[in-house]
């Protein structure tokens, strides 16, 4: 075998193997016979159909095969040879059986990119350390009572933040009725905003059996697609007005939330546990978060564009999946699938240097995945999703869903060596605050 590299750039390697021609034809000729032994051609008795007849109705086909074989038996081999170290599969182009009888054919490979390790222990990190408050406590009570409150049906007056109404609407954009923006016997829970506040606050001020027309300017990053950057008009028909019968906050409202609670400070205190949990799981994806900013801030390196390629790729595919969901596609959604793929470019090539610099960090400190990480990993899904862990050791059976499940949990225990090591600050002051003190320093001074 021999073997041809040559540098296309700093990361893509261009290696062109050539295969002699002795192996090379032992394959062909093991193809051919097979065909000769069992095709039916007409004119010719099965099994004594001539090579060169089988050649000219078969060449393609065979060739494809052969060389295909050939590339697969071969490429492992060269890159090992060369000592290359690919990020990703090799593109293969250009393959060629030659007069000479040889096989030659062309690999375009993308390797690791070769990069210093900035500091990554000790990072400094600023930590919220603010106690749950108990006005949040509060918060928490009051949303408790307003989902337990029965509604009941009020005459003589508008709606009002607050109540749940009952309305029928439909969507027109440019004039044009949108189907996916059509709902009748639809409830609003008025203030929230879960809807849209915009909406909301325009159905504010009506009565029941009232029709009005709305429009509603919808921002370009809202979290529904259809309706991101359009401007909306709703025509709306109230059919029912509802209120809350709100229950007192005592001791029997704590019980009637939960038998095991017998005092409201029972259920203030399951409340402050659980507001902390919240909190503390939602500090640990921050503090992940700003990590991960600040490797990316202290390497500074190029990637292989196809991985980029293809972490734009799966961006683009959870997008569609994410719309599937919803009964749409992207341009039901009036997303441009080139568009969608730009804007992703950027933060699909940060993942990329990022995982490059979790992997290096990894390697350097020995974090490997171990059995008893798997066993935990299966154990965390089976109980997310009340399955047996067999049945999700079943799920992972495939080599393609194990090795990126694997990949998780490595980048789980890095990052958990990184929030480990990092260093803890105190948040900064705001500059507000900064200039108020030193405002107080001066007039104290005078």
């Amino acid at each position: 075998m021999d073997v041809v590299v040559e540098d296309v750039s700093a990361l893509t390697k261009k290696i062109t193997i050539t295969l002699p021609a002795d192996g090379v034809q032992k394959q062909l000729d093991k193809a051919y016979g097979k065909l000769q032994r069992e095709t039916r051609i007409k004119g010719f008795r099965r099994g004594k159909v001539p090579r060169k007849v089988v050649v000219r109705h078969y060449q393609g086909q065979v060739e494809a095969e052969v060389g295909e074989k050939l590339v697969q038996e071969s490429y492992f081999d060269a890159i090992e040879k060369e000592k290359i170290d690919p990020v990703v599969h090799p593109d293969i182009s250009k393959p060629v059986f030659g007069e000479d009888g040889t096989f030659t054919y062309v690999a375009n490979i993308d390797i690791r990119p070769e990069f210093e390790l900035a500091d990554y222990k000790g990072l400094e990190v600023e930590k919220d350390s603010t106690p749950i408050s108990d006005a949040a406590i509060d918060i928490e009570i009051e949303e408790m009572r307003r989902d337990m409150a029965p509604l009941k049906s009020v005459e003589g007056r508008t709606v009002e933040n607050g109540d749940v109404i009952v309305v029928d609407f439909e969507g027109f954009h440019n004039g044009k009725a949108m189907k996916e923006v059509k709902n009748d016997n639809y409830s609003v829970d008025v203030g929230t905003g879960k809807l849209s506040p915009e909406f909301e606050e325009k159905l504010v001020g009506m009565s029941k059996d009232e029709e009005a027309s709305h429009e509603v300017d919808f921002p370009a990053h809202y979290n529904n697609p259809v309706l991101a950057g359009k401007n909306i008009e709703f025509r709306v028909k109230v059919t029912d007005v509802k209120e809350r019968v709100l229950a007192e906050v005592n001791d029997d409202f704590a019980k009637d939330v939960d038998v095991e609670f017998k005092t409201l400070d029972d259920l203030k205190t399951s409340i402050r546990e659980t507001l902390q949990a919240q909190k503390d799981k939602q500090g640990e994806g921050e503090t992940t978060d700003r990590i991960m900013q600040e490797l990316l801030n202290n390497h500074e390196f190029d990637v292989p564009e196809r991985l980029v390629r293809f972490e734009v790729e799966e961006m683009v595919k959870t997008t569609e999946k994410s719309l599937e969901q919803q009964g749409m596609d992207l341009e039901a959604a009036g997303i441009n699938r080139d568009d969608l793929a730009k804007q992703s470019k950027e933060t699909a090539e940060k993942r990329v240097r990022g995982d490059f610099i979790l992997k290096k960090i990894a390697e350097t400190e020995d974090i490997k995945v171990k059995d008893e990480d798997m066993e935990r990993a299966f154990k965390r899904i089976g109980d997310q999703y009340n399955m047996p862990i067999a049945k999700v050791k079943e799920y992972f059976g495939n080599r393609d869903d194990l090795l990126p499940f694997m990949n998780e949990i490595l980048n789980e225990k890095i990052l958990t060596f990184l929030r480990d090591n990092a260093k803890f600050i105190e948040p900064k002051e705001a500059p507000a605050e900064e200039e108020k003190k030193e405002e107080s320093k001066e007039e104290s001074a005078d």
